[in-house]
This record gives C-alpha cells, sequence and structure tokens, in this order.
C-alpha cells in the first residue's frame, strides 16, 4: 500500500481538520506579478486537482492574488470540496498593479508597494463575504489577515475576524507577517490557529514566531518555503545534500522545514504539475540529524 502524504510528513490540526503538513499555496495561479490571468489556466486547474489527488489537504490562496483569479481557479477545479480538504484564504492587502513590471533592463520587482494593507473592519468582512461566493461555500475553514494595517488597531482587525466567526463565517482565524507582540495581543480577542511568516533556509527571521508558536501549538505556515538562494550554489550545503539524496534544491529546502518543528506546514506553490509533483517528493525524503545541523548552521551564518 502506497503511504499517504498524510502519514509521510504527518498531520497537523486546523478548523477541526487534520490535514497534511505538506500544502499548497496557490498565488501563482495567476499571470504575471500576481495580476490577473496565468498563461495556462488550464493547466493551473490541473494543477489543483493533481495536488488533491496526491493528498494534499491544505491549500492556501487569498482575495489579492489576481486580485481574485487564484480563488476562482480553485473552485473551477475542485468544488465541491472533499470534507478532508481545507481551503484557507486571506484578506487585508489591496492591489495596484502586478507586483512586477518589465522594463528595458529586465523584469523589476516592486515589492510591498504594490501591495497596500488595508484592515478597516469594513473592508476586512467586504472581502470575506466576497471570498465565501467566489469558492462556493457558506464558511471558510481558514480565514487569515494577511497583513496588520498600521492605520487601523490591532484590536479592530482581529475583533471583526471574530466577529465573522462567531457568526459562523468562518471557523479558524489566522495572522500573517506578524510579531510574536502582535500575536498576544490578537490570543486576547480570539483563538489564533495559524501563523504565515516569511520563513526559509536562509530567511529565518522569523524564528523566534516559530519558536513561539511551537510552544503554543499554532500551526506555522511558511511562504516562500523554497527559497534557498546562495547555498544552492554548486559544491554548497543544498547541492551536496541534494545531489546524495537524488533530488532538488527545492525538495532539500522543503525537507529541512519539515523537520523544524510538527506544527509547520509549508506551501510551496506552482503554476505546472510536473513542478507540484517535485515538490510533493519532499514527504519521503528524511535527511540525517546531520545533515540538518549542517543547513540550519549553513543558514545561520548566512544570515
Amino acid at each position: 500500500m502506497t503511504m499517504s502524504l498524510s502519514d509521510a510528513v504527518g498531520a497537523f490540526e486546523i478548523a477541526g481538520k487534520k490535514v497534511a503538513r505538506l500544502g499548497f499555496g496557490a498565488m501563482r495561479l495567476t499571470g504575471l506579478g500576481v495580476w490577473g490571468e496565468p498563461d495556462d489556466r488550464a493547466e493551473c486547474v490541473r494543477v489543483v486537482r493533481r495536488a488533491v489527488e496526491l493528498g494534499v489537504q491544505l491549500i492556501d490562496t487569498a482575495d489579492s492574488y489576481g486580485p481574485y483569479v487564484s480563488e476562482e481557479i480553485i473552485r473551477e477545479a475542485i468544488h465541491p470540496y472533499r470534507d478532508d480538504v481545507l481551503i484557507a484564504t486571506k484578506a487585508g492587502l489591496t492591489r495596484n498593479g502586478p507586483d512586477v513590471v518589465r522594463t528595458d533592463e529586465g523584469l523589476v520587482r516592486l515589492g510591498p508597494a504594490a501591495w497596500p494593507p488595508v484592515g478597516r473592519p469594513e473592508y476586512l468582512r467586504q472581502q470575506a463575504l466576497m471570498s465565501l461566493r467566489r469558492l462556493g461555500v457558506d464558511h471558510i475553514d481558514l480565514f487569515q489577515l494577511h497583513r496588520v494595517d498600521p492605520l487601523v488597531p490591532l484590536e479592530d482587525q482581529v475583533g471583526e475576524l471574530k466577529r465573522l466567526q462567531d457568526e459562523g463565517r468562518i471557523v479558524a482565524i489566522g495572522l500573517s507577517q506578524v510579531t510574536v507582540g502582535q500575536i498576544e495581543r490578537a490570543r486576547t480577542i480570539a483563538e489564533i490557529a495559524t501563523v504565515q511568516n516569511r520563513y526559509n533556509l536562509t530567511d529565518r527571521g522569523s524564528a523566534d514566531v516559530l519558536e513561539y508558536c511551537t510552544r503554543h501549538g499554532i500551526g506555522f505556515i511558511p511562504w516562500a518555503p523554497v527559497a534557498a538562494g546562495e547555498l544552492t550554489r554548486p559544491g554548497g550545503p543544498v547541492d551536496r545534500i541534494a545531489t546524495a539524496h537524488g533530488v532538488g534544491p527545492s525538495q532539500i529546502a522543503l525537507a529541512w522545514l519539515l523537520a523544524r518543528s510538527g506544527v509547520v506546514l509549508p506551501i510551496p506553490g506552482t503554476s505546472k504539475v510536473a513542478h507540484l509533483e517535485e515538490n510533493l517528493t519532499a514527504a519521503t525524503l528524511r535527511l540525517s540529524d546531520a545533515e540538518i545541523d549542517e543547513l540550519t548552521a549553513s543558514a545561520a551564518a548566512t544570515a
């Protein structure tokens, strides 16, 4: 019998559902700069369907991916959703255009300037209701505050999500790109099920947040999970360990994350079925303690 993805990587409970700890991030189901339609919508639909076929149970998206395109593709691909599949979405970032633009010098990434935060309670409510409609559900399993709006009290932002939860429109509440202090403030208002921060081999700025989540049993969803930077250089630690296992750098980065803590749920994303299947082979990859220690030390040295 083939081992399931959940058996291979372990499970974590969110919103009453035990999901495999290796999920799928749906940001790449969009056009260049996370803006508009993807080049191959049919392939993106196949990616989502194949992810579920392979045992992925956590699919993470956001209203701002496209905007709206990612949520719409997920619905097209797998609605009605299986009972064991958890769709997580987010609100709190708006868009003023693509975050990557073409110039005479090549592609230029605009970064946060293309993603202004808006955390007014009435806006978060509107976006939650619109996500319900786009996803075709009567409740959202996991609804995350995509960013804390510095112009709106955190208590007002999380408080609105708590009201939506009390109304039965969302089941669990998550936060994204937050500090330990912000998590603690949010937990005085509502139970926080997950935190989604940038964290990978070369960016460990949220190490304290991961430690906090581990201690308190809060799911930690690292975004940009496969980034490895200079560690993938020929002869570097990722390259050497990947060669020894007969896999690529992405699988090593994911296996390292999965080994960090039982609350870690990486969500590698792609718009290609072949890349999806490659990422998911990380589920059966087992790094030795020495390899994990070497990767951890190498990552710290490049920080």
